[in-house]
């Protein structure tokens, strides 16, 4: 079972990473309208992993599409953040908040960082979003909300769509950091630790002594390298 579990989430990376590939350097340049709604219907599709359903995660999961929309929309529709640095100040060639940098690095330095550095490394913490989003969400959705899931990711971190979502976003920005983005980024971690709170009362008022032994052993965002089973027996 271990095997098969193993097998299918590297299977699972392997078709992200791929995905993620193809998003990263497929197309550059604006006015592309069609590669924008493609972006958007990719990444905002995650919001459906989360109980978006519920009243308490409406917000939540409005922000994040709202982040979403208003980042593609800009990185291949129209460049507000190079629209506003050029009438506001006279800057040229300030795609991205990132391209600041540019004029104290050199343009050159600038691109290899970017290219070689910014650009993997925003994949990779992008990849690790979607994985905690898609693994926790297959967690809860076979307990059917019948019982406590602490196993799995579950087992190291009690939020872990929450913690992929933001880890998503946060990768877009190390990516692509506009303006909206930056306003935008914050607020999502508010309101994703307001909704993790808030969601931990209504469990514990489910669960009871169960859910607090879990909580007092298992972080809210901040993954535990050692699993909720082994502290029980220590």
């Amino acid at each position: 079972m271990k095997l098969v579990r193993l097998v299918e989430l590297l299977l699972l990376v392997a078709v992200v990473s791929v995905c993620l590939f193809y998003i990263s350097v497929a197309v550059y340049g604006w006015d592309n309208w069609g590669f924008a709604l493609v972006n958007i219907a990719f990444f905002g599709a995650f919001v459906l992993f989360t109980q978006v359903r519920k009243k308490l995660s409406r917000l939540p999961a409005s922000v994040y599409l709202a982040f979403i929309v208003a980042l593609y929309a800009e990185m291949y529709g129209f460049p507000l953040t190079l629209y506003i640095f050029s009438w506001l100040f006279g800057y040229n060639n300030v795609y991205t908040l990132e391209h600041l940098f540019a004029g104290i690095i050199g343009e050159d330095l600038f691109a290899f960082i970017f290219h070689v550095i910014l650009l993997p490394l925003s994949n990779i913490i992008m990849l690790i979003g979607i994985i905690l989003i898609i693994v926790g969400w297959r967690q809860i959705f076979n307990a059917k909300g019948k019982k406590l899931v602490t196993t799995g990711i579950y087992a190291h971190v009690r939020n872990p769509q929450y913690l992929g979502m933001l880890l998503l976003t946060f990768g877009m920005n190390v990516q692509w950091l506009t303006i909206l983005s930056l306003i935008l980024w914050p607020l999502l971690v508010i309101l994703y630790y307001r909704l993790a709170k808030e969601e931990a009362e209504i469990m514990e008022n489910k669960f009871g002594d169960e859910f607090r032994k879990y909580k007092q052993n298992v972080p809210l965002f901040i993954p535990h390298l050692r699993g909720y089973k082994q502290k029980e027996k220590d």
